[in-house]
């Protein structure tokens, strides 16, 4: 059943082999007379069980013009409420959008007004409770933001109720901090956060509604094993540039690092042109400044060696850097890899960067690439990929943070030294938001199992059926069991 006019819009471009996000024009098929009815008669009761409805046609006015050639609705006028959107589509009837209507009521100051219009539209209502709650001048207008979050928090999907988890989770605790946003194809830029402050104690009121909900959502485990080394992985909560690969993690999530040496690389193949990708890392200290670099321009530090330029790879080219962790005296290293020039990430035959740890002993051992364990594929839009930022804890240890981020550059001949500023920028936005991770779900989970076990290597767990949540399965786990693992973490996220 269709809430919204859009859902109808949705349901004519699947229909036609089309883009159901709406992100690409669709080419609108003929439809049979039987399909016309149908469609015809959804808009209708739509529009007919509320006519503010119409007011999100204007969003989408070009492709219900050019729907309404298909369909035909003056043939049917037994179905008013469609009439009523080809007629808002075309100019002439003119509906204020939802949106327009809860501008007008913040405008005016009336808050509690603006969140009853976005509690008809759940999701809209979930995404705006910031700017409702920075907006609200008096504890009715408070009240009634956390009473319409109450009622939406059960209508909406699991991912944007813990999205929204994880906001509340990092509001007034980011002073100076900018805001990074991310793209589809993991192009980002940053802006200072100049958003008013939130009193924590109305925020934890938001978080302890949205926990609720969360753990009402998630099934009893029964007996729960957890490996201890998943907690630190980010729930997936959007299909935004998780890169392919093995061994990869999504953005925000944090993995141990140890050895003496850390080694990173850049794999690619070009398909039909001169290729010149160029491997670099920066170094900046715990203010996200006095920036140090090795590169293809500066080859070693005290600490740090590059492999060399490489300016071609008909046949496959890998570049590489050596890190000896113990020496570094800065608390980031980023590696970067730069398209000097040639085919973009997304053209070549292939590319990849990875990492590994290594021993003294091991140094000097031959390197190939295609070995490593844990590699992530470069096929994001842009000229500079950040793939991770390695990060020295107070305790002198070392870990990694997982960006998965692109910066447009420039065409060609782009350097680690004309980026500097903003990979601090990305980098600092990154680093310093707390996602939310896999521990989030297991503790929820935690309180409804009958058993919790923390999963080590021949650990007897017994004969019974378990739920395993880790990074990969082990072998002795108990037949019939539910497993979670790198490949099936999207599951975690409640419905």
């Amino acid at each position: 059943m269709a809430d919204t006019v859009t859902d109808v819009l949705r349901l004519a471009c699947a229909m036609s082999d089309g883009d159901m996000s709406l992100q690409a024009p669709a080419r609108l098929r003929s439809f049979s007379r039987h399909e016309r009815r149908i469609l015809l008669a959804a808009l209708d009761a739509v529009v007919a069980g509320n006519r503010a409805r119409l007011g999100d046609v204007a969003q989408y006015a070009e492709r219900w013009k050019r729907l309404g050639e298909r369909l035909h609705p003056h043939e049917y006028p037994q179905w008013p409420g469609a009439l009523e959107v080809f007629a808002v589509a075309r100019g002439q009837i003119r509906v204020p959008s939802a949106g327009s209507r809860v501008e007008a009521a913040m405008r005016s100051g009336d808050v509690a007004g603006a969140a009853v219009l976005l509690a008809r539209a759940p999701g809209r209502l979930m995404r705006s409770v910031d700017w409702l709650l920075r907006s609200g001048t008096s504890a009715a207008d408070r009240d009634a933001v956390l009473t319409a979050v109450r009622a939406a928090a059960g209508q909406v999907s699991g991912r944007v109720l813990l999205s929204l988890r994880e906001h509340v989770q990092n509001r007034g605790s980011r002073a100076g901090v900018s805001r990074v946003f991310v793209n589809r194809a993991g192009r980002a830029y940053a802006l200072p956060d100049t958003r008013d402050g939130l009193d924590r104690g109305l925020l934890r009121e938001v978080a302890a509604v949205l926990d609720a909900e969360a753990a009402g959502r998630l099934p009893a485990a029964g007996h729960l094993v957890v490996d201890p080394a998943v907690g630190g992985v980010a729930l997936p909560l959007s299909g935004k540039t998780v890169a392919p690969g093995l061994g990869m993690l999504p953005r925000g999530s944090v993995s141990p690092v140890s050895g003496e040496w850390l080694r990173f690389f850049v794999y690619w193949q070009q398909k039909a042109r001169r290729t010149d990708y160029d491997l670099s890392a920066l170094m900046l200290d715990e203010a996200y400044a006095n920036a140090e670099h090795v590169s293809w321009t500066q080859l070693r530090t005290g600490y740090a060696e590059y492999s060399g330029d490489l300016t071609q790879a008909e046949h496959g080219a890998s570049e590489f850097i050596n890190i000896r962790l113990a020496a570094v005296p800065r608390r980031f290293i980023i590696p970067q890899v730069h398209i000097y020039a040639g085919e973009g990430f997304d053209q070549a035959e292939e590319a990849f960067f990875g990492f590994m740890t290594r021993s003294a002993a091991q140094k000097g051992l031959p390197f190939e690439p295609r070995t490593v364990r844990m590699k992530s594929d470069l096929r994001g839009a842009g000229t500079t990929a950040l793939p991770l930022v390695f990060m020295r804890g107070d305790d002198g240890t070392w870990r990694a943070k997982w960006l998965h981020l692109y910066l447009k550059g420039r065409p060609s001949f782009n350097q680690v030294e004309g980026g500097k500023i903003t990979t601090a920028l990305l980098t600092r936005a990154i680093v310093e938001r707390d996602y939310l991770r896999v521990s989030y779900i297991t503790d929820l989970m935690a309180a409804k199992a009958s058993r919790i076990t923390e999963y080590k290597p021949g650990c007897v767990l017994g004969p019974d059926p378990v739920t395993f949540i880790g990074l990969e399965q082990p072998e002795e786990l108990p037949e019939g069991s539910t497993v979670f693992t790198l490949n099936r973490l999207r599951e975690l996220v409640p419905a």
